[in-house]
């Protein structure tokens, strides 16, 4: 008989009290709940995607943008990790709202986060089909291409996603690893190159490159706006770990310390990358009109083979980034589903016996990926994919306001997670910041479409939300299991 360890008793206790019996195993120790944040991060494949971004429109200079989404991500982890150390069951803030507000906030939050992750496991494959892999394999661009080879990327995922959640953290473990090994060879090998070869130069931090003289730089929404959405874009997921709580071993310490150090790490790791890059740019210009500059500059300094070497390393980072997506996605569809919160939740909530995993909402999950792939024209898809980096800003600025609206009332655990008096500001911090972020991402006229597909995606969820209303309401007016998380 296996023996079960204290924190990981007190955790299943909880889910009992919370009205669920434990389902999902537990699998994940601490390194692999960080892993799991952290390679939803993927600075290495959020830089890889976006650099380009900030060279046209910002110019070299923009990647001082980095740290300042880095500061004001961490003010939003720590609200986050507040709740994910009182609360640690999959679905995250579905949850949370659920417990501490009531089911149809809740509701919202579920929606909102199935949107964002669905959508999000799409750009991360689409991007490594042909920003990664592609250009490792020599193959010519092509969107037919990349799309087929995003197909085979969301089906191998979902296999070993419903294989089992130990190989899923034991692949992003190795994915971590790995990413921070290119961060620290690249800044090495490309500090080492430029000062042997004298190209690059110190000077480029402080260039304005292809944007010099731009009249509407300044401008809202103009190119230093435009600039930190690299940012936006890269240092989101990290409340991934949360949804995974239930799969994790010590979930009330190792979930929160996962949320906030992952976006720390990967924050500092992301500046010294791109400072390195940027050093090693040798042509502004040529680099700027790239498709993907991060390649050209290894090719450049580095010669075909390193490029080879790296390409194969960022190609593996993506897998971690996009494989995790999805299972925290499917954990989303089922902590929903076995609320009855969902379409077709008698199937969705399904968890296999074997494998202790939810299967059909992990297929869900490659279905829409698949019908995204297929159905959309390229203009459209990536207007769609685009309009998921304005939905995480969403949800993390109502989760802050929820905190703000119930930390008075929450109950403080001895050793748990806690802010203490620093906390209202923080909370306050991070509201402010989050309202700026969502200014800087809706402000460009480049996001009109990426805006009206949020609103109609928020449109589609509440016509399920109205049918609910209408024919099954007991399950937005009553929650299961009565945990204590309030004091009283």
């Amino acid at each position: 008989m296996t023996e079960v360890s204290r924190p990981t008793q007190v955790a299943d206790d909880f889910c009992e009290e919370c009205g669920y019996e434990p389902e999902l195993k537990r699998t994940l120790g601490s390194f692999q709940v960080f892993a799991v944040s952290f390679a939803f991060i993927s600075v290495a494949v959020g830089v890889f995607g976006t650099y380009d971004d900030v060279l046209q429109n910002g110019g070299p200079v923009g990647i001082w943008l980095w740290p300042i989404v880095m500061v004001g991500q961490i003010l939003v982890a720590l609200v986050i990790a507040q709740f994910a150390a009182r609360i640690p069951l999959s679905g995250s803030s579905y949850q949370w709202a659920s417990r501490l507000v009531n089911p149809k906030v809740g509701w919202m939050f579920g929606w909102l986060t199935f949107c964002y992750l669905a959508l999000g496991v799409v750009a991360v494959d689409n991007a490594l089909a042909s920003m990664a892999f592609m250009p490792l394999t020599g193959l010519e661009p092509n969107e037919d291409v990349a799309r087929l080879i995003t197909l085979v990327m969301l089906l191998i995922q979902a296999v070993l996603a419903i294989a089992s959640t130990r190989i899923v953290g034991m692949i992003n473990s190795v994915a971590v690893v790995v990413e921070v090994a290119i961060v620290v060879v690249l800044v090495i090998a490309l500090g080492i190159a430029v000062a042997i070869t004298g190209g690059g130069s110190v000077a480029n931090l402080t260039s304005h490159g292809i944007t010099e003289g731009t009249p509407n730089y300044f401008t809202i929404g103009g190119g230093l706006m435009i600039a930190m959405i690299m940012g936006l874009t890269t240092l989101v997921g990290f409340d991934s770990a949360a949804n995974l709580a239930e799969e994790a071993k010590d979930p009330f310490r190792s979930v929160p310390r996962a949320i906030v150090g992952s976006v720390a790490v990967a924050g500092l790791l992301g500046m010294l990358f791109l400072i390195a890059l940027t050093v090693a740019i040798d042509d502004i210009p040529k680099i700027s009109a790239s498709d993907s500059p991060v390649a050209a500059i290894l090719r450049d300094q580095l010669g075909p083979v390193i490029e080879k070497v790296l390409l194969t390393a960022i190609t593996f980072a993506f897998f971690g980034a996009g494989m995790v997506t999805l299972t925290t996605c499917s954990r989303i569809v089922y902590a929903m589903a076995r609320d009855s919160r969902f379409p077709a939740h008698r199937l969705m909530r399904q968890i296999n016996p074997r494998t202790q995993t939810p299967v059909p909402a992990t297929i869900l999950i490659l279905v829409v990926g698949v019908i995204l792939m297929v159905a959309m024209p390229g203009a459209a898809l990536l207007k769609l994919i685009t309009a998921g980096t304005i939905l995480p800003v969403i949800l993390y600025s109502l989760t802050t306001v929820l905190y703000l609206s119930v930390r008075s009332r929450l109950d403080r655990k001895e050793g748990g997670f806690d802010l203490g008096r620093y906390e209202l500001p923080v909370a306050i911090g991070a509201l402010a910041w989050c309202l700026f972020a969502l200014f800087v991402l809706v402000t460009p006229a480049e996001a009109l479409i990426p805006v009206l597909i949020v609103v109609g995606l928020l449109i589609a969820g509440g016509v399920y939300f109205a049918y609910l209303w209408v024919y099954n309401r007991k399950v937005l007016e009553t929650e299961l299991g009565g945990i204590k998380v309030l004091e009283h």
